[in-house]
């Protein structure tokens, strides 16, 4: 915890953390801005790389004493995002950092769909679901699952299947795969005591067949919800 570190309150030390998540999302994003004005770099990859980056938040969580009520600054990085989604999803203009970085096709609307989700399921997770093995595996397995699966599935998907929306089993494995390990790395991190590979593998497993089941846009509330109930029964 990092008030113990640096020999702080709780409260400054979780309002330290709480500093930290700004400059890394932030940062993320403008640096992934450069990437795509200066360098090319495709804006729907440039989106799921933020999509990752948004989910590995949670690495913050470690830093946060659980002794105070500050601990709950740990999601106004998200809170903060959502007001600028929604703004941003309304007003923005063409050359806007958010509209490069989190859309596939540079349409500001797409801020109000999928991004927007994202934020509001990791503000539910960074409060309701708070440094518990539900809400760490239903992060993860959206940000690190979610994230990869369309990046390979567009490169690299050659087997093709269609339920609700096209999708791939080179895709879908990735899904499960990297799901399943990043669950593990930040159950580990945050609450190593909780650490249940089986548990893990079977939640991966449910999350990667309700994408593959998931129209667009909406598998950002889809997979997490399934997570979080799978988790009460496996």
């Amino acid at each position: 915890m990092l008030f113990t570190a640096l020999g702080v309150s709780p409260l400054l030390g979780n309002l330290i953390a709480t500093a930290l998540t700004f400059v890394y999302v932030f940062g993320l994003v403008a640096l992934l801005n450069i990437f795509v004005t200066k360098f090319g770099l495709p804006q729907d990859i440039s989106r799921k790389i933020t999509h990752i980056g948004a989910g590995s938040v949670i690495g913050f969580l470690p830093l946060y004493s659980n002794l105070h009520w500050s601990k709950y600054l740990n999601v106004t990085i998200f809170v903060v995002w959502i007001v600028l989604l929604v703004y941003k999803g309304l007003f923005a203009q063409p050359d806007d950092q958010a509209v490069n970085t989190m859309t596939r096709t540079g349409d500001r609307r797409e801020l109000l769909k999928g991004p927007l989700y994202f934020v509001i399921v990791a503000t539910l997770c960074g409060t309701l679901l708070y440094k518990t093995f539900p809400g760490i595996v239903a992060m993860t397995t959206l940000g690190w699952g979610d994230g990869v699966a369309p990046i390979i599935g567009s490169k690299y998907g050659k087997l093709k299947y269609t339920i609700l929306s096209n999708k791939s089993w080179e895709g879908s494995f990735s899904m499960f795969v990297f799901a399943f390990a990043a669950s593990v790395f930040f159950v580990w991190l945050i609450i190593p005591s909780q650490l249940n590979i089986i548990r893990i593998l079977l939640l991966a497993f449910i999350a990667t067949i309700v994408e593959g089941c998931s129209p667009k846009e909406i598998d950002n509330i889809l997979i997490p919800v399934a997570v979080i109930v799978a988790a009460s029964f496996v």
